[in-house]
Formats: C-alpha cells, structure tokens, sequence
C-alpha cells in the first residue's frame, strides 16, 4: 500500500496561490476559497483510493505571522471533505523548500517506516482521481519512480519505492529533473496521464474548461471545486487565441 503525502499550505490569503490573483480576475480571498477546494477534492480522491492518507503542512514558524494554527486550518479542510479528520494522520513538513520538504517525507517513510511506497503530491490538480492514484499504486510495483506530469514541465506526483537524490529534484523542470534522478540511481521511470495543477489563471482556465465541459457531459467532477467555480461564476473566454478566466 502506498503512502501518499498531500503537501499542504494552510488556506490563508498570499500564503496559497499567490499569482492567481495578478494573473486572473480572482481576488486573493477568493484564490485561498478555491485552494480550500482543490485540497478537499485531491484528500478525498487518497482518501477513496487504496493508499493510505498523509496530511504533511507547513510548520507555523515558516509561515507569516497568524492568529490561526497551520495543523487546526488543514484539519478543518480534512473533515469538511471526509467527514473527519480524526483517522486522518497529519505531520509537520520538515526542510527549507519544497524539493527538501518532499525528500524528507519520502526518505523518512521508505527508509524509517518501511512502507514499500511512497508519494508526494500537490494539493492543486483537482481532477486527480481515485482511479489514477491506484494506477500510480499499481505501476509502483514495476517501476521504483512513478511521475505525474503537467503543464510546463511540472510535475503533480511523484512516487517511489526507493529513494533519489532530492537535493533540488523540483528543480524547473521538475518532471525531467525527477526522471533524470531517478535514471541516475539506476530506477526505471514511469509515467501517469497529465493534468493541470493551478498556478496562474492560465493553469486555472484549463481546470474550469475541464469541470464545466465535465459537469455538462454528466461526467464525473471534482465536487469540491465545481463548486468553487460555479460560486465564483467563473468561464473561459478566448483572448487573441489564448484561453483566458472571465466571470459569467
């Protein structure tokens, strides 16, 4: 079974998604609503799968100054996707960046708890499903390095059942630096499909093209985020050929 660790920031205006709001018309309230609803549709798909659900946040001293708890903000995302958070394991990420943070987790869960499997995945790639995290399951049995790509050489999973030299290993871009070092220690490389993860409003016209063509077809959806797309009454538009984020 694998260990699939959602690194996650706690919902908090400029600490999530913070070029959403120059690259789209969502304000910065209004970005940290829709992260708070890619995180409950990404939990939820570990959750509904056959791997075993790891919340890693963001410790309180790396953040800016809050009146509110990390672990207490994600906790409550957790049981507003599943119910409850109280069979759900949350830990402190650990390291000065997120190739550091996502090594650490990876290294610690191979090397001290021994799990034959373990990922790291993004909290923003809301139409990751259940399904492909058991194909991810499923290739990490043939392969010791599974990859999920997208956009721009981004990659939103990242597997292993051995460990890599993570030193920088997100480094753009990420999905060729991962293969390189998982080649490099002598792994065999494999991939799952591409989907967007949410960074610009470029990234998030191609989730809210998805879910609204999805929820047309009467296909399945991420809940959680067609709803934040549907409350900010969010389309896309074509501007001078490229797609670009509008309000209805």
């Amino acid at each position: 079974m694998t260990v699939v660790a959602v690194l996650a920031d706690p919902p908090r205006d400029g600490v999530v998604l913070s070029r959403l709001p120059e690259t789209s018309p969502l304000s910065a309230s209004e970005a940290t609503e829709l992260y708070a609803a890619m995180l409950k549709d990404v939990v939820a798909a570990v959750s509904g799968s056959g791997a075993d659900l790891l919340v890693n946040y963001r410790d309180d001293g790396d953040l800016p100054e809050s009146d509110e708890r990390s672990a207490a903000q994600l906790r409550a995302v957790v049981a507003d996707a599943l119910g409850s958070s109280d069979d759900v394991r949350f830990e402190v990420q650990v390291g000065s960046s997120f190739s550091a943070r996502a090594g650490n987790t990876v290294t610690h869960l191979l090397e001290q708890e021994a799990v034959r499997s373990a990922a790291v995945v993004t909290p923003a790639v809301p139409t990751l499903g259940r399904k492909e995290i058991d194909n991810a399951a499923m290739k990490l049995r043939r392969n010791e390095v599974v990859l999920g790509p997208s956009d721009g050489g981004r990659a939103y999973y990242a597997g292993f059942t051995d460990t890599i030299d993570f030193e920088d290993a997100y480094a753009p871009p990420a999905l060729e630096t991962l293969t390189h070092r998982g080649v490099d220690a002598g792994h065999d490389v494999d991939f799952l499909p591409q989907f967007p993860v949410v960074e610009t409003g470029r990234d998030l016209a191609s989730v809210v093209s998805l879910v609204r063509a999805r929820t047309r077809a009467e296909r399945v959806i991420p809940e959680h985020t067609a709803a934040a797309v549907a409350d900010l009454g969010l389309t896309v538009e074509s501007t001078d050929g490229a797609p670009a984020i509008r309000r209805e």
